[in-house]
């Protein structure tokens, strides 16, 4: 499926660019040294969610298309942006009541890593 190829490529690309904007321009700007942390695991895991999107659109590939892989690439799409787009707005602004939606973010991920387990079974 290349649209999971090229939604992976993205946040791989972005999780560097903000990766590298949250170490140089931010360093000095976050209010606590947990919103750097906190920046840092956003960035981490939308790297890891965009190569798990690549990786869905080989898989596609490989096992022909389903409702579970094209399940997971939304979901998983969607469960980054919520998961790491709040952790950076929680970073920047200090609202710590956008924590409460970091979850919801989480689960969403790992349901589209377990359709990406259903779908190779």
């Amino acid at each position: 499926m290349v649209v999971a190829i090229i939604l992976g490529a993205v946040l791989a690309f972005l999780s560097v660019a903000f990766g590298a904007f949250g170490a140089h321009a931010l360093k000095d700007k976050f209010k606590e040294v947990r919103y750097a942390e906190n920046w840092e695991t956003a960035c981490r895991y939308q790297m890891y969610h965009g190569l798990g999107l690549i990786s869905i659109g080989i898989l596609t590939e490989v096992l022909g298309a389903s409702g579970a892989l094209t399940s997971a690439t939304y979901l998983m799409f969607a469960g980054t942006l919520i998961f790491s787009g709040s952790l950076y707005i929680l970073s920047l602004t200090g609202i710590r009541k956008l924590g409460a939606i970091t979850p919801i973010g989480g689960l969403l991920m790992l349901v589209a890593w377990i359709l990406v387990i259903i779908a190779a079974l």
